[in-house]
């Protein structure tokens, strides 16, 4: 389990095709202090298992399906990446909860930049924003982001300063595909409501 607080970016070093997937080596800086062989980490949103650790160099093995169904298909060598390390029972929460399984990619439709803030509205599935309101949770990237305005096949969220600079969000513009997972709990909710119809 997640929270949604990026612990800092990383890049990929290299990647090396499979007979199915790939393998993927991070330069995960100081993050690779706190992983061991076996530890979950969460890369653009997306929950792998750490296979190796070299120095602060990390490495995964990632499915076709998973390639697939995220960004982490289009990643390359020197690509930024999103890194959070699981939490602790216990721990305190500051993001909310994020499980590392992404529902769906979606695509950045429009980027308002005003001075130091940005607004991004991503275009996604009509089944995902059945599972959003505004002002409730989302996780683009992997990061833990309030909605502002959700429509039948897109969203809004509102950007500041140090997200922009901490995650991949910065750098993001019109067309750039990105991971989606919505509230877990919305899901639960929408779940219920389907059985009682």
């Amino acid at each position: 389990m997640f929270t949604g607080l990026v612990a800092q970016m990383g890049r990929v070093s290299e990647i090396t095709s499979q007979s199915v997937g790939a393998r993927i080596e991070i330069e995960a800086g100081s993050v690779a202090d706190r992983l061991r062989i076996g530890d979950s980490l969460a890369i653009n949103g997306c929950c792998l298992t750490v296979i190796e650790k070299v120095g602060t160099t990390v490495s995964f093995d990632a499915g076709e399906e998973t390639l697939q169904r995220t960004n982490l298909g289009e990643l390359s060598q020197q690509s930024a990446v999103n890194l959070e390390t699981s939490i602790a029972a216990g721990a305190a929460m500051g993001g909310h909860f994020v499980t590392g399984h992404i529902d769906a990619t979606g695509t950045v439709d429009s980027r308002s930049d005003d001075g130091d803030w940005t607004v991004l509205w991503f275009r996604v599935p009509e089944q995902l924003t059945r599972q959003m309101a505004s002002k409730g949770s989302v996780a683009v990237d992997g990061v833990s982001l309030t909605l502002v305005d959700v429509e039948q096949t897109r969203f809004s969220v509102a950007l500041i300063p140090h997200t922009l600079s901490v995650t991949t969000l910065g750098a993001r513009q019109v067309g750039h595909t990105v991971n989606i997972e919505t509230d877990v709990l919305a899901k639960y909710v929408e779940r219920q409501l389907e059985f009682r119809d």
